[in-house]
């Protein structure tokens, strides 16, 4: 299935893409950067390789529009994270996605959002991926981050791997952080984003339920 649906989130709706292929194995709901969107064209080309290997996807908007043009709110990581946590509990009880493990994937500050989210739902998360991710955010909780952890970085986006790395000295969990060599905070150059999808997918193969 492949469909648009609507979240009930508090006192609000998001609308977010839902993408179940046959026999999916899991789902990795994608939590996007300020300013950005369920659209999100770099979001998608991971998200289809994703399911070109029999992963659920989510892609949603964290805020709606109206929330959207504040800015103070796009960067409100505590509100994103309890979107993230009503859309996840959301999914469990959804009968198409129950039972599936279900692993993260944020972007700039959209990282922040998961780790924080993971931390509240502990072990029900089973992995999570930054890319170009902002993880030094959740500074204060990343020692209870459970899930095993990934932090993609470009080797050109010099101050985002420092932040990277003092988030990377506060995680407790499995981690790894992945340079990818000559690619920039987007990952615009020719190939890049790719190869983030490969190493992605390579670490939720690792840590996903019924993955061989």
């Amino acid at each position: 299935m492949n469909e648009e649906i609507q979240i009930p989130v508090g006192d609000v709706t998001v609308t977010g893409h839902l993408t179940i292929p046959p026999n999916a194995k899991a789902i990795i709901i994608f939590s996007h950067g300020s300013g950005s969107s369920r659209h999100s064209s770099r979001n998608r080309t991971v998200a289809e390789k994703l399911q070109q290997n029999r992963f659920a996807t989510l892609l949603f908007d964290l805020l709606t529009f109206q929330e959207d043009q504040d800015l103070k709110k796009r960067f409100d990581i505590s509100l994103l994270t309890e979107r993230l946590v009503k859309v996840t509990e959301w999914l469990f009880d959804e009968d198409r996605t129950k039972g599936l493990d279900v692993g993260y994937f944020g972007a700039s500050t959209g990282a922040a959002a998961t780790l924080e989210a993971a931390a509240h739902l502990g072990a029900t998360i089973k992995a999570i991926v930054s890319r170009g991710g902002r993880p030094d955010l959740a500074a204060h909780i990343l020692p209870l981050v459970k899930a095993p952890t990934l932090l993609i970085v470009g080797s050109l986006d010099y101050e985002v791997i420092h932040l990277n790395e003092l988030a990377f000295n506060l995680l407790r969990a499995e981690k790894e952080i992945s340079i990818v060599q000559d690619a920039t905070h987007l990952f615009e150059e020719p190939g890049k984003l790719e190869e983030v999808s490969e190493i992605a997918l390579a670490w939720f193969n690792t840590h996903l339920q019924g993955i061989n």
